[in-house]
């Protein structure tokens, strides 16, 4: 709420010359972080728009002769939903189709995956996606454009993959129309490599018009695509997902749950420390200069005004400023100075001060208003997050409205095997600090599956309030399960796989694992 005031009610910011230093961030034209599709010709390293793929322009993502098809398209049950290439752990995988890179990086189930968004000749946007990457192996960002054929990663087996280890190394390939971040739905990738035309998927469509060109109000081509569709007014859906395609650090959805947070997104709001607008900036930090050379409050909807009481101005103004907190922690992380997640840290500079992160080493720790508003202002926004966010904008589980919610939630449970266990780990929003632990665990299941309708309470005592007790022997996959009974109530929680099996996140020093349901549990159906 008091974004560079800090909590004392201090301007804290870092000389200018040490922010240059530290800050690896690029601030686009916020302007044109938004474009329709242009021809090839005019498109550049780093230019967000997206350029249509002359026809037949794919590639396959491997090698002729360093791979071979180990699994197909909609076996499991009709759960997979792409198409697995075995091949040496390191060999060289390639872009399928020209396009923009709208995510590289942590994926559920996939360990590292990469999406890139592009158009088909005629019009019809699509995606690809890339997993069980390697973090050493990623040699694209998102932001990036690439052609067909570039070198973009190196098969892995990283994440979720059977059998684990070496042996296990393949490439998860997928095909959307219409976006994987963006609503579409996949395809089979071998069809499509083969020559099929991309089917139309989006509304009004039809198979003999083409697609409207992708500008991408809907964060097509950006990794705006993260941000869900209603949940937020909609004159402000646009800028939010201009925003949240700034910097990778920093997502639309994870600026509407801070927006939300702030202002409740009612304009005209001003704070008894004067912090003023929709994104409840300081007057003196709106104006300070950001690493670009520009404040961060600039003309960003052109009226000719920049101003904190404008939507467009007062967003991309708090994307500006929560990127360049974002890599100012990513420097001092990197030279020790503090740990925790970059978005987390983030947030704590926002309302308390990049000072304050930086003395307390961490999430803002120093005087009593840390503790009573700093540290739930973080806690509310990233615990709401996920309810803004893209369904499976973050991993491969894709919820369905036609598909019981209870095999649902162990589908989303499963996409976590082998993921460490960290205590305090995890919530709605997936993993955190590199893990998750047993209440973690069920949250983002829980939350996953339900479409973000059902978000459960931290800890296993509290979940065991949510739902209705069913006795043991009676419980089905998806109801959760919990042991560990002491005066306080359940020290732990699973979820009921079926055949009396349950998956769960052990202990510290073990991983997210499927074993049989422990003696003495119980039961409850919360979805």
């Amino acid at each position: 709420m008091k974004t560079a005031a800090g909590i004392a009610g201090a301007v804290v910011l870092l000389p200018l010359l040490m922010i240059a230093v530290l800050l690896a961030v690029v601030f686009v034209d916020d302007k044109d972080a938004c474009t329709p599709t242009r021809p090839v010709a005019a498109v550049v390293q780093g230019d967000p728009g997206i350029s249509p793929a002359p026809s037949g322009e794919r590639t396959y993502p491997l090698a002729a002769g360093t791979y071979t098809v180990t699994d197909h398209f909609g076996t499991r049950g009709g759960s997979h939903q792409g198409v697995d290439y075995a091949a040496a752990a390191g060999t060289a995988m390639f872009a399928a189709a020209p396009g923009n890179v709208v995510a590289s990086g942590p994926a559920s189930g996939f360990g590292q995956w990469i999406i890139i968004d592009s158009v088909d000749a005629d019009g019809s946007p699509f995606s690809t996606v890339y997993g069980h990457i390697f973090p050493d192996d990623l040699r694209v960002k998102v932001g990036d454009v690439v052609k067909a054929g570039d070198h973009i990663a190196a098969v892995g087996y990283n994440g979720e993959v059977q059998p684990p280890g070496p042996g296990g190394a393949h490439l998860h390939f997928e095909v959307w129309p219409g976006g994987r971040l963006t609503g579409g739905s996949p395809i089979d990738p071998e069809s499509w490599l083969g020559g099929a035309a991309t089917p139309k998927a989006r509304p009004g469509d039809t198979p003999s018009s083409p697609s409207p060109a992708p500008v991408c109000e809907d964060g097509f081509g950006t990794q705006g695509g993260q941000l869900a569709d209603g949940v937020v007014p909609p004159e402000l859906e646009l800028w939010y997902r201009k925003a949240g395609s700034l910097c990778p650090q920093i997502t639309p959805s994870l600026l509407a749950a801070q927006g939300k947070q702030e202002s409740g997104f009612q304009r005209g709001l001003s704070s008894p420390d004067n912090a003023q607008g929709l994104a409840q900036f300081i007057p003196t930090t709106a104006i300070a200069t950001a690493p670009d050379g520009r404040p961060y409050i600039i003309d960003a909807d052109g009226n000719g005004v920049a101003s904190v009481w404008d939507d467009g101005d007062a967003i991309i103004g708090q994307g500006r400023y929560m990127c360049a907190l974002a890599a100012i922690i990513d420097g001092w992380k990197a030279d020790g100075r503090v740990q925790g997640d970059t978005p987390a840290l983030a947030l704590g500079a926002y309302n308390a001060g990049e000072g304050s992160v930086l003395a307390s080493g961490g999430i803002p720790n120093q005087i009593p208003r840390h503790f009573s508003e700093t540290q739930p202002y973080i806690r509310i926004i990233l615990d709401s997050e996920p309810n803004f966010r893209a369904a499976a904008a973050t991993g491969r589980f894709v919820p369905s409205p036609s598909s019981p919610v209870g095999g649902q939630i162990v589908d989303a449970a499963r996409q976590y095997l082998g993921t460490p266990y960290v205590y305090g780990g995890g919530g709605p929003q997936g993993p955190s600090n590199g893990g998750l632990d047993c209440s973690g665990l069920t949250s983002a299941a829980v939350h996953a599956a339900s479409g973000g309708a059902v978000t459960l309470p931290r800890t296993s005592e509290q979940q065991w309030s949510v739902g209705t007790e069913i006795p043991i022997d009676q419980a089905q996959p998806g109801d959760l399960v919990f042991g560990e009974w002491g005066s306080g109530g359940p020290g732990h929680v699973g979820i009921a796989s079926g055949n009396g099996q349950m998956i769960h996140a052990p202990q510290p020093g073990d991983v997210v694992k499927e074993a049989p349901v422990q003696s003495g549990m119980r039961a409850r159906r919360v979805a």
